[in-house]
């Protein structure tokens, strides 16, 4: 720490509290660079695979993945038709609110239902409880890096994450009771239906928070912007990115 009195060692370890200004951020919503296009599919495949292990750890698994896997129980779809027929349903829900999708909006409700249905049919579900473990541990992991990247590229919000900022926008409600309340909501409609709920859920309730951050701190660290005043690494809040904690 001595020979180097500039650099904050302990800032590197704290969460990012706000999206970062990376170099593969898009200035619209529609036509990203083909970079920042790659980035995005990569990060929603991230966050899929990372569901899919949740599932396949049979612990327990996220509100909205329960809600699929509620539905899958009831409906003749497989999760991965029921994750994506819920994002539909919640996209539609955006009207009433005047929120604006975005390519990344499309993308999400697409590419995370694909690979969440990818992993569930080729990930073997493990029978050792250390391992099952291991599978809650790495896939919140996943969802954390690729949230990083997929928000960074600053092609619109997912279904959900719209809804929560589009009702916190219009009511002056606070985002973390908005999106606990959607949540407790979502997980008791699921659970209702039969998805499952288990020491796996409330684990991602209390790690999902700060693997994202991490990953956003990931994702800032290796997408720097060398253009962005070093004085000001974290973007602006806009009406898509509110504080992570707000």
């Amino acid at each position: 720490m001595w020979l180097y009195p500039h650099v904050d060692i302990l800032g590197w370890l704290k969460p990012a509290r706000t999206v970062p200004i990376t170099r593969w951020r898009s200035p619209t919503r529609w036509r990203p660079r083909f970079s920042t296009f790659v980035i995005l599919i990569v990060g929603l495949y991230l966050f899929g695979t990372g569901e899919s292990l949740l599932v396949r750890s049979t612990l327990g698994v996220s509100p909205w993945t329960v809600l699929a896997e509620g539905l899958a129980t009831h409906l003749p779809i497989s999760i991965g038709l029921a994750t994506f027929l819920v994002s539909a349903v919640v996209l539609l829900l955006w009207i009433p609110l005047r929120e604006r999708p975005g390519l990344g909006t499309i993308s999400n409700a697409v590419v995370i239902s694909l690979a969440l249905q990818i992993g569930v049919v080729t990930v073997p579900t493990p029978s050792n409880v250390v391992v099952q473990f291991a599978f809650v541990l790495v896939g919140i992991a996943l969802i954390g890096i690729g949230s990083g990247l997929y928000l960074t590229t600053r092609l619109g919000p997912g279904p959900r994450d719209g809804w929560m900022t589009g009702i916190h926008l219009r009511t002056g409600w606070p985002v973390a009771r908005v999106r606990l309340g959607i949540e407790i909501v979502v997980l008791a409609i699921g659970w209702g239906l039969g998805g499952t709920v288990g020491i796996g859920t409330i684990m991602f309730a209390l790690l999902v928070g700060p693997s994202v951050g991490y990953g956003l701190m990931l994702a800032g660290a290796i997408g720097r912007d060398p253009a962005a005043d070093p004085s000001a690494p974290v973007a602006e809040l806009d009406e898509d990115f509110p504080e992570l904690d707000a």
